[in-house]
């Protein structure tokens, strides 16, 4: 959205929220912040974190465009002005990045007035921390073949079996959960609930990556019970609401302000500035032209994806299945992984220097970063899943097995 769009409320709002951010920048933590939400452990992180998080939607810029009686702020075309601004501000990302970014707009779509009304507020708040309860041991890109259990019970749902990959699983109070009521119906055996993590039956486990960091869960549920209040959509519906989460998580639902990480145009500037202050053979990297040549190119394709992210606000230019945030999500990921690869080349023997090292440059921002990259091209739908629902449901290609 230009400047020149801008009605005279948004161009107030906008106003507003660059001067707030400003004065309300929050001092830095003691411990550095993980990179992103997804890895935050420290239940010091988690309060400073959450606190922020409140106060930026006290502020009105978290659920800027929603109705007041979901605990949003009524406005109009203002939610992605405040995304924009937060992300320009290089201020703390916002914690409950699942609540945000997939809860919400599953809710809006498919809850009821009753959750919409219940949920969603301590939502923005970072009140009521999410998790996602989608893959499993066995069922990751087939996420139909997952084998939890949903038995009915009365009024009750009994739970059983198991998650993995759930960032902030075990700080979340709620998770988004996947289990199968039905295990002769691979797609309408199905169905969807907002379960509780708060009980004797959820088991939550950290899974150790290779960067050092255990955002990643194992979540184990032994007779874990939900109420049916707490079911989304039918009994048998659970894969047609899981698709409007995984609309959401791979960029294409209904923005309420979930800013989860550093913006691409930033981490390009910082990469650029990287190759300005390295200096090799008795010059900067940013002088060799074929470095200069190598940075330019992933340049070129930040900023195109950053334009096609403009142009998916508006639907005609989207097609039916939404093909410019979908193939966002994967431009975006392997884009990311492109840039730090270049930051690495440039850092050269520095590049083995890690999180902790007193001579890393950046403090290991780099190389934890490009490990962190394979999360982005594989969380969400691989880039090879992406490539198949592009190919099958925007192109009409016939489907392969």
């Amino acid at each position: 959205m230009s400047i020149k769009s801008l009605t005279a409320e948004q161009s107030e709002f906008q106003t507003f929220c660059r001067a707030w951010l400003e004065e309300n920048r929050p001092p830095q933590h003691p411990v550095p912040l993980p990179q992103a939400a997804y890895e935050v452990t420290d239940p010091s992180h988690l309060t400073y974190l959450s606190d922020w998080q409140a106060k930026c939607y006290e502020a009105g810029l978290i659920a800027s465009d929603l109705p007041k009686e979901y605990g949003g702020h009524g406005m109009t075309g203002c939610q992605q002005i405040a995304s924009n601004e937060v992300r320009a501000a290089n201020v703390p990302y916002f914690i409950n990045w699942i609540g945000l970014g997939m809860a919400v707009p599953t809710l809006l779509e498919c809850g009821t007035e009753e959750q919409k009304k219940t949920f969603l507020p301590p939502i923005f708040s970072a009140e009521h921390i999410w998790c996602q309860g989608f893959s499993e041991p066995g069922a990751g890109s087939d996420l139909a073949s997952l084998q939890t259990s949903a038995v009915k019970e009365g009024d009750q749902w009994v739970i059983n079996g198991s998650k993995v990959w759930t960032s902030l699983g075990h700080f979340a109070q709620y998770m988004l959960l996947l289990a199968r009521q039905d295990k002769g119906n691979k797609y309408g055996g199905i169905t969807y609930f907002l379960a509780p993590m708060d009980q004797p039956g959820v088991t939550v486990k950290p899974i150790h990556k290779m960067t050092g960091e255990s955002g990643f869960n194992e979540v184990f549920l032994e007779d874990a019970v939900v109420g049916d209040h707490l079911r989304v959509g039918a009994v048998g519906d659970g894969w047609k609401v899981a698709m409007a989460t995984l609309t959401s998580e791979r960029g294409a639902g209904v923005g309420v302000g979930a800013v989860a990480s550093e913006s691409p145009a930033l981490v390009m500037k910082q990469l650029i500035q990287l190759a300005k202050d390295t200096q090799r053979n008795g010059r900067s990297v940013w002088e060799d032209p074929v470095w200069r040549d190598r940075i330019m190119k992933v340049y070129e394709r930040t900023e195109a994806s950053i334009y096609n992210s403009r142009r998916s606000r508006l639907k005609p230019l989207n097609g039916g299945a939404m093909r410019i945030p979908l193939q966002g999500k994967l431009t975006g990921s392997e884009i990311g992984q492109a840039v730090h690869q270049i930051a690495l080349g440039i850092l050269g023997l520095k590049s083995s220097l890690y999180v902790g090292d007193a001579k890393a440059p950046a403090n290991g921002k780099w190389p934890l970063g490009y490990m962190n990259t394979y999360t982005g091209t594989i969380s969400g739908g691989s880039s090879e899943i992406q490539r198949n629902i592009l190919g099958e449901r925007v192109l009409g290609l016939p489907k392969t097995k």
